[in-house]
C-alpha cells in the first residue's frame, strides 16, 4: 500500500447525477469545489506548445480544466498578459476563463524576470476577486513553483485551500543538468520549499515525483496526491495511419524516420539523437537515402541563447541532408507528425512525466526515451518502446539500430502502445483530480474550525 494519497488515473468517480443549481454535489462523502482559481503565471493556456515557456503545462491545464468543468467544476484560469489588445477574459470553453492579468512589460520578460512581477500579478488577482461576494472560489489550484507563491497568498486571503502542482521541481533539474546549462537559482529552491509547507495539497505525475517531493523537500506524505496527466484520445489515435501522414507532410513512404518534437534546450536533449543519427550513418552510410531525422520546436529556455546551434550541430555532423527542422504546431498537426514517424525519440535529462510519450504512443508510435522522471512510466520497456540509462548518443544509435534492422518492430510495438496510452485518458485524470479538491476542501474546513487540532 503505497505511503500516499494515491489517485491514480485508474480511479473513476460515477457521473454526476442531476442536482438543484447551486448545490454541490459530493465526491467520496466530501464536498466538491463549484469554482477553482486557476493559476499560470509564466505561460498561458492560450499559447501554443512548443513555443517559448509553453509546452505540456500548458496542454495539461487546458485538458485538465476542460474536464473539470465536464463533470460540473468551474475554471477560471488566471494568466499574464504578454500582447497588446489581449481581452481581459476569454472563455476556453464551456466552464472555462481565461483571465489576463497586467503584471509587468508584454515583452522582453523570461522566466527568470518574473519573480519581480509576482506582487503585481498577485494584486491583479485580488483586483478580479475583489468584484465577487466572498466564496466565489472555493479552492485555489497553482501550476509551477511562481503561481504557487500567488496561490499561497490568494488561498490565505480568501479563506479556501491550496493544491499545487511543481511540473518540475529545482532541485531534481540541478541534479541531472545537460551540459552547458543553467541551474536553477536557490531563490527557486526555496520558494518551492515555501510552497510545500504551505499546501494543503501536493499532486505528483508518479509515485517517484511524490517520492522527489518527500526526499528533496520534506513534504508530508499524506498530503502527496498522485495522479497520472492524461492524453486527448480523440485527437492522438492511429487513425488512418503512418502511410497517410507521410502523404500530408510530403515525407518517403519507406524511410525509417526517428523524430524529436519538444521545445529545443539542453533539458530536452535533441542534440543528443542528432550525435545518434550521425553514428547511424557512419555505421550505415546506405541510410542516408532512405532517413529523415525530424525536429518539430523552437527554441526556449536556456537554448534561446543560441537558437540557431542545433541547425549548426547538424551542419558540424554531416547530417544537415537529412536532418528536416520544423516549427512547432498545433495538437492536431503534432499528432499527423507523431503518426508519420516510425519512433519518437525524447533523450530528456528530466521530465515530470512527458505527455508527448504518452501522445506519440497513443497515435501508434513506440517511444525511445531516457530512463528519467516519469518516463518510466509513459513508456512500457521493451513493450511500447525502449528506455535508456544515461544520455550516450551511442546507446541511442544501438536501440534504433533495431528498428531499422526489424521494420516489423514499429507496428508491432505501435499497437502495443496505442493500448497502453488507452490507460491515461483525461477523463480519468480529471476525476481524480476532483477527488484531491474535495479531500483538501474537506480537511481545509475540520482546521479551520478545530484551529488547535
Amino acid at each position: 500500500m503505497s505511503q500516499y494519497v494515491s489517485r491514480l488515473a485508474g480511479t473513476l468517480v460515477p457521473p454526476p447525477r442531476l442536482r438543484m443549481p447551486g448545490r454541490p454535489r459530493a465526491i467520496r462523502g466530501h464536498r466538491a469545489p463549484r469554482r477553482v482559481a486557476m493559476l499560470s503565471v509564466h505561460t498561458s493556456p492560450l499559447h501554443q506548445p512548443g513555443t517559448g515557456d509553453a509546452g505540456g503545462m500548458n496542454v495539461y491545464i487546458v485538458e485538465l480544466a476542460r474536464r473539470l468543468a465536464a463533470i460540473d467544476v468551474e475554471v477560471e484560469i488566471f494568466t499574464r498578459t504578454t500582447a497588446a489588445g489581449l481581452p481581459p477574459s476569454v472563455e476556453l470553453a464551456p466552464g472555462v476563463l481565461v483571465r489576463h492579468v497586467e503584471a509587468g512589460p508584454y515583452g522582453g520578460l523570461s522566466k527568470e524576470d518574473l519573480p519581480a512581477q509576482l506582487c503585481a500579478f498577485t494584486h491583479g488577482v485580488m483586483r478580479a476577486w475583489a468584484g465577487h461576494r466572498p466564496g466565489h472560489y472555493d479552492l485555489v489550484h497553482s501550476h509551477y513553483w511562481l503561481s504557487g507563491h500567488v496561490g499561497w497568498l490568494a488561498a490565505e486571503r480568501w479563506g479556501a485551500p491550496l493544491v499545487h502542482a511543481m511540473h518540475t521541481m529545482a532541485k531534481v533539474k540541478n541534479a541531472a543538468l545537460a551540459a552547458g546549462d543553467t541551474p536553477e537559482p536557490e531563490s527557486r529552491v526555496i520558494g518551492e520549499t515555501q510552497i510545500v509547507r504551505a499546501s494543503d495539497r501536493l499532486i505528483a505525475n508518479t509515485d517517484g515525483e511524490a517520492e522527489e517531493l518527500v526526499h528533496h523537500y520534506e513534504a508530508d506524505p499524506a498530503r502527496v496526491a498522485v495522479v497520472h496527466p492524461g492524453v486527448n484520445l480523440d485527437r492522438f489515435r492511429p487513425a488512418d495511419g503512418r502511410a497517410a501522414a507521410r502523404a500530408r507532410l510530403g515525407l518517403p513512404q519507406e524511410a525509417f524516420i526517428p523524430l524529436f518534437a519538444g521545445r529545443i534546450q539542453p533539458l530536452k536533449a535533441p542534440d543528443v539523437l542528432l550525435h545518434a543519427a550521425a553514428r547511424l550513418l557512419d555505421e550505415d552510410p546506405s541510410l542516408r537515402g532512405r532517413m529523415v531525422v525530424p525536429v518539430v520546436g523552437g527554441p526556449s529556455g536556456s537554448g534561446l541563447a543560441k537558437p540557431e546551434g542545433l541547425q549548426k550541430l547538424a551542419a558540424r555532423l554531416g547530417v544537415a541532408d537529412v536532418v528536416r527542422f520544423h516549427p512547432p504546431v498545433a495538437q492536431q498537426g503534432l499528432a499527423d507528425w507523431f503518426r508519420a514517424a516510425s519512433v519518437l525519440v525524447m533523450p530528456s535529462h528530466s521530465e515530470s512525466f512527458g505527455l508527448v510519450a504518452i501522445e506519440a504512443q497513443a497515435t501508434g508510435t513506440p517511444v525511445v526515451a531516457a530512463s528519467v522522471g516519469g518516463l518510466p512510466v509513459a513508456v512500457r520497456h521493451d513493450e511500447t518502446g525502449y528506455l535508456v540509462d544515461g544520455h550516450d548518443p551511442a546507446d541511442y544509435a544501438r536501440v534504433l539500430r533495431r528498428f531499422v534492422d526489424d521494420p516489423t518492430r514499429v507496428p508491432r510495438m505501435g499497437e502495443a502502445a496505442a493500448r497502453h496510452a488507452r490507460s491515461f485518458g483525461w477523463e480519468r485524470a480529471a476525476s481524480a483530480t476532483a477527488e484531491v479538491y474535495a479531500a483538501a476542501m474537506h480537511e481545509h474546513r475540520r482546521r479551520v474550525r478545530s484551529p488547535h487540532g
